[in-house]
């Protein structure tokens, strides 16, 4: 017996909704004409990946930043209207923005 059918045992008038957990990041993300910029650059010797130009709510781009901090595991911050990853991540981040639906411009390498 798993935990679903012993849920319906506990509750069993209970109707179960749809996720809404799964596609909450996806809703309401504003999408623009003009590429958000993906660059690399090094901070005291260490490498971090930079994306800039987002014309949206800073709310929206903080939803993106948790999001590709999330999916890439690593650590960055949202600052000055820009993302900070920790790490050369360009290729991955272009992929995961053009999967949104974002156009993305690599620069500089």
């Amino acid at each position: 017996m798993d935990l679903q059918d012993q849920l319906k045992n506990l509750f069993p008038d209970h109707q179960p909704e749809n996720d809404p957990v799964e596609n909450q990041i996806e809703e309401g993300i504003w999408m623009q004409e003009a590429p958000i910029i993906c660059k690399y650059e090094k901070r005291k010797g260490k490498p971090i990946t930079i994306l800039e130009g987002y014309t949206g709510a800073d709310e929206d781009f903080k939803k993106l930043a948790k999001e590709l901090k999330t999916r890439l595991s690593v650590g960055g911050s949202f600052k000055n209207d820009s993302i900070i990853i920790q790490g050369d991540y360009r290729d991955q981040i272009m992929k995961i923005l053009t999967e949104k639906g974002f156009k993305v411009k690599r620069v500089g390498g």
